[in-house]
């Protein structure tokens, strides 16, 4: 298994934005590896608590160990639950809340999770591996035209239509069950000159069906929906987001949220010299908001 160590991307951008003090509520919702998590928890110690979500049990019980010297209470829910968490906890707001979107260098280091293009496991890309059909189902089940239209839609893949076309041929053979196969289709798929990118060819194609499988962009506008309620007035939301879908939509709301006033106008990104540590940072892309004062 490739190494499962988490590097969180933009820490010293996101502890200055939501600046976490002891004593404070802060949750996470995407709490992964726990590498923002345990600085954010060490901060708001010893009086304070942080609230983490991940929809990965592998991540929750991770999480747990991994934050069990600090005031910290992890669940295994989706980061839109966030209020409903709270409610449970009888807690009426937080000075800060946190998502990181995407995939986590855990999910990515699993070969039997589907996650990375080289996975001999089952074609899987479930946070929640309990929840939803996998990802080899649904190529299996969609009509050309709708595969089509989902790596166009999620993926921004300019030859949607090829992809879909070729995953209709190959599972009439014999259907996609691996990472490593699909990658392959796909490779296969493309024209010479879209092979020569700097990223892997397959990367689009596996964002999209990575995105429907897990209902990504409904999670993100029901947060964004609803962050503002899990908020203490003055408190602060930051999203680090890896793609425009989802920049695009924290924009959006940022922006015309009654609540809400973008504390960053635009984004936040890494420096080089993050890139250079963590080429995984190179895409990250940071927006911060704070609930108006009350």
């Amino acid at each position: 298994m490739a190494s499962s160590q988490h590097v969180p991307v933009l820490l010293a951008e996101v502890l200055r934005h939501l600046d976490p003090q002891p004593g404070q509520i802060i949750a996470d919702g995407t709490v992964g590896g726990a590498g923002h998590a345990v600085e954010l928890a060490k901060r708001v110690a010893p009086s304070g608590r942080l609230i983490a979500l991940d929809r990965d049990p592998q991540a929750v019980k991770l999480a747990r160990e991994r934050l069990a010297p600090w005031p910290a209470q992890v669940f295994h829910a989706s980061y839109a639950q966030l209020p409903e968490i709270l409610q449970r906890l009888d807690i009426s707001g937080v000075h800060g809340v946190l998502l990181d979107l995407g995939v986590s260098s855990l999910q990515l280091a699993d070969p039997q999770r589907g996650f990375s293009f080289h996975a001999p496991g089952s074609l899987d890309m479930r946070y929640d591996p309990t929840c939803g059909p996998p990802a080899w189902q649904l190529l299996q089940e969609l009509s050309e035209r709708e595969l089509a239209e989902v790596l166009f839609r999620y993926g921004q893949e300019r030859y949607s239509r090829r992809i879909a076309r070729a995953v209709v041929a190959q599972r009439r053979r014999r259907p996609i069950r691996t990472a490593q196969e699909l990658a392959q289709v796909v490779l296969e798929a493309l024209p010479a000159s879209a092979r020569r990118q700097k990223i892997h060819p397959a990367t689009r194609t596996f964002q999209a069906l990575r995105i429907v499988v897990n209902r990504e962009l409904e999670h993100l506008e029901q947060f964004l929906r609803e962050v503002s309620e899990a908020l203490v007035p003055g408190g602060r939301v930051a999203v680090i987001s890896f793609h425009s879908l989802e920049d695009r939509l924290v924009k959006q709301q940022f922006r015309s949220h009654p609540e809400l006033v973008e504390v960053v106008r635009g984004v936040v990104r890494p420096s080089p010299e993050e890139v250079a540590r963590n080429p995984r940072a190179r895409s990250a892309r940071l927006r911060v908001a704070q609930k108006r004062p009350g």
